[in-house]
This record gives structure tokens, C-alpha cells and sequence, in this order.
């Protein structure tokens, strides 16, 4: 198992954290030097936060760690193709490389719907990397959304 992988298994983990709370199954890992810096997972509906995605929450995680809201050099893992307003604090924060599972037909802002991380007009661009377990991410939203229609 690449490195890659090992973040996406851990980011997978807290997908199903969200999952046992009522949330939407997404989980995210910052990454900085091969160590984890941040992590989260979506809780907006028991923070009654709309900012409380998976990804923002590590964002900010991860800028408290190394005390600095510049997050250069970091990668991202992300079970779900971020959103648009992930998707800006990426660019904001300045992260390096996000890496998701599960594509977003419906809200994807990192190549989806639109795809704001490579936007040439914006002052910084992330690279971006999607698919990584994709089947596995896939699955624990189709399931988690199942349940819920039932």
C-alpha cells in the first residue's frame, strides 16, 4: 500500500465517524511531511455549522498545528470531491495537492461541477488527484443515503 493510500484508509475511518453521528459520510486528512496535521469529518448538522465539512475542519486543524494559515506543501485526502467552498480554502490556504475518492456529480468544485482548484484566474492553483479508492468511498455514500431513504 502506497502512502497515498494509507491517508485515503484514514480518511475513510473518519467518513464513517460522520456516518455514526447522522452525517454525511465524508472524512479528510491534512498532510505535511508524511504526518498527519489535520483531521476532520462532516458534522455541520450537530454543529448547526454550514462550514463544518470534513475538509475545513482539518484545514483548520492542520493551520493551528503549525501555527500558520498557509498550509504550502500540504496534500489533502478527501473521500469526496470537495465542494466550492472546501474547494476555495484550499486555494486560500494554499495546500499543494488534494487527493479524493469519490467523484461529486452534483456539488464537485475540483473538476465536477466546476473545478475552482485549477482556475488560472485565481492567485494559486492545486494540484489534484481523483479516484483513489473510489469504489470504497463510493459505497459508504450510496449505502449511507440508501438507509436514509428507506
Amino acid at each position: 500500500m502506497n502512502n497515498d493510500e494509507l491517508w485515503m484508509h484514514r480518511a475513510l475511518e473518519l467518513a464513517m465517524l460522520a456516518e455514526k453521528i447522522g452525517e454525511v459520510p465524508v472524512g479528510a486528512v491534512l498532510v505535511l511531511d508524511n504526518q498527519i496535521i489535520g483531521e476532520g469529518w462532516n458534522h455541520p448538522i450537530q454543529a448547526h455549522d454550514p462550514s463544518a465539512h470534513a475538509e475545513i475542519l482539518a484545514l483548520r486543524q492542520g493551520a493551528k498545528h503549525i501555527k500558520n494559515y498557509r498550509l504550502v506543501n500540504a496534500t489533502l485526502y478527501v473521500t469526496l470531491e470537495p465542494c466550492a467552498m472546501c474547494a476555495g480554502a484550499m486555494v486560500h490556504a494554499r495546500i499543494q495537492r488534494l487527493v479524493f475518492g469519490a467523484p461529486d456529480p452534483k456539488t464537485g468544485a475540483a473538476g465536477g461541477v466546476l473545478n475552482l482548484l485549477q482556475e488560472p484566474r485565481l492567485n494559486h492553483q492545486v494540484r489534484c488527484e481523483g479516484g483513489l479508492l473510489s469504489l470504497e468511498c463510493g459505497e459508504l455514500l450510496r449505502e449511507f443515503f440508501r438507509k436514509r431513504r428507506q
